[in-house]
């Protein structure tokens, strides 16, 4: 009989998270127990658990929304459901395809939400950014605009700078995510490329009064590289993004080239008259989500060691660096005494391998790369399990937030004639972790704070 496509949780059908007031015992059900860590570290990431401390009084003038991400429909709901009903609402948000949660019964509906594609950006982002941007025509000093910022923004509110059209947007933004580029590098392109990131945004709202209300989903929570930072001044510099596309080889067309070494795509910097009386404030952010999954991991009794919520590099060398650690726990008790969990966050990259003409172009994100890695380099140490998963509930553009190792997962593999090497030859995660029944799957969570991983390693 075939594998189990993979697991929902313990779950065959409807996907969703598990509910985190039961706790599987971490020695009898250690998958389960991991599952259990990823679920708390989602829900601490929710919007309504930190939208409400953040929101000001109405205004004297209107209160327009605007917003880009894959939180973006939950944020807009949250700010529903918390903004007075006797206060005036309206805006727009853009969030991926289905990515809109269930409205809760009796929530009235005062935002626009619509849907459009991610990580390569399409049409119906293009029109999204170009009403967000119509919105804010005939913004007065009274008025308040909320920006609702999170991961995916990038993508979603794509709207090309002049003399680049969106398939050339599109080629770009494809290249950039199949170079290895880091999110900080891939985002400075994107800002000088568009004609809304990079704090263009906030620059067309002026003079009203813009509040970003923004979650997290990358390393070191730096608002500008959320999204692209929208709202947010730019630091960095035309000469910066050109050295990035030299870097990864990547062409634009000519004219925007040049326009770029002129200095005519240039971002609205640090200081600028267009960013006073703006704020942000993070509702969300990877480290919070790692500490809620410690203090859960703590209240079943084990030693919890949070790396870094800041970690970047391949995928596959990440959780090879971890099996290592991993393994020195389980073998000599260093540098951490088991049992324990190794908690980490951040956001790595996958960096697609060439392949010959024909061969069928493998599947899988960064969360299931990581986890070829570790169970490559675990070797099937006993009393170690790992799980590593995207918060967004999505690894890459396939429908699973991530995948588990067990101490046989080598072993049920070769069982099943797969070579793990040749999977990671050709980047197919997916398709590994697939025929095992370890994919972990739980449909959009409708937030995002970046990678979760965690590794239990027991006596």
């Amino acid at each position: 009989m075939a594998a189990p496509r993979g697991t929902i949780f313990g779950m065959t059908h409807t996907p969703s998270l598990p509910s985190t007031d039961s706790v599987p015992s971490p020695t009898e059900q250690p998958l389960a127990f991991l599952e259990h860590l990823y679920a708390v570290a989602v829900q601490r990431a929710l919007p309504l658990q930190g939208l409400a401390r953040h929101l000001p009084a109405p205004p004297k003038g209107r209160t327009l929304v605007l917003g880009a991400g894959k939180a973006g429909a939950s944020m807009a709901q949250a700010l529903e459901a918390l903004w007075p009903a006797d206060a005036p609402l309206s805006g727009l948000v853009v969030t991926r395809y289905h990515h809109i949660p269930p409205r809760p019964a009796g929530l009235p509906q005062r935002l626009e939400v619509v849907e459009a594609a991610h990580p390569v950006p399409d049409a119906a982002g293009m029109a999204a950014a170009e009403r967000i941007l119509a919105l804010t025509e005939g913004l007065t000093a009274d008025d308040l605009v909320l920006c609702l910022i999170s991961g995916g923004g990038s993508a979603l509110l794509t709207l090309p700078a002049e003399g680049l059209g969106l398939e050339e947007k599109r080629r770009i933004n494809r290249a950039l995510l199949e170079s290895g580029a880091s999110i900080s590098e891939m985002n400075c392109v994107r800002k000088h490329l568009s004609r809304i990131k990079g704090g263009r945004l906030a620059a067309a709202c002026a003079p009203a009064r813009v509040l970003t209300l923004t979650i997290s989903d990358v390393p070191g929570d730096d608002p500008s590289v959320i999204a692209s930072g929208p709202t947010v001044p730019d630091a960095s510099s035309c000469a910066e993004a050109l050295a990035i596309l030299a870097r990864y080889r990547i062409d634009v067309p000519a004219p925007v080239r040049q326009a770029l070494e002129d200095g005519r795509l240039e971002t609205p910097k640090p200081g600028d008259a267009v960013f006073a009386g703006q704020h942000v404030e993070l509702i969300a952010t990877p480290r919070q989500s790692l500490e809620a999954a410690a203090e859960a991991a703590r209240a079943a009794g084990l030693a919890v060691h949070v790396l870094s919520d800041e970690m970047e590099g391949e995928s596959r060398e990440v959780g090879k660096v971890h099996a290592a650690l991993a393994r020195s726990v389980a073998q000599h008790g260093q540098p951490f005494a088991p049992p324990c969990v190794i908690l980490s966050g951040g956001e790595t990259t996958v960096t697609i391998r060439p392949q010959a003409p024909g061969t069928p172009r493998g599947r899988g994100g960064r969360a299931g790369e990581f986890c070829l890695g570790l169970a490559q380099a675990l070797q099937g140490q006993p009393g170690v399990w790992g799980l590593a998963a995207d918060t967004d509930g999505i690894d890459g553009v396939e429908d699973n937030a991530g995948a588990r190792v067990a101490p046989d997962t080598l072993a049920r593999a070769q069982a099943l004639g797969q070579r793990i090497d040749q999977y990671l030859d050709r980047n197919d995660a997916y398709g590994y972790f697939e025929r095992l029944g370890d994919l972990v799957i739980t449909g959009p969570t409708h937030t995002n704070v970046n990678d979760f991983r965690a590794i239990l390693v027991l006596k």
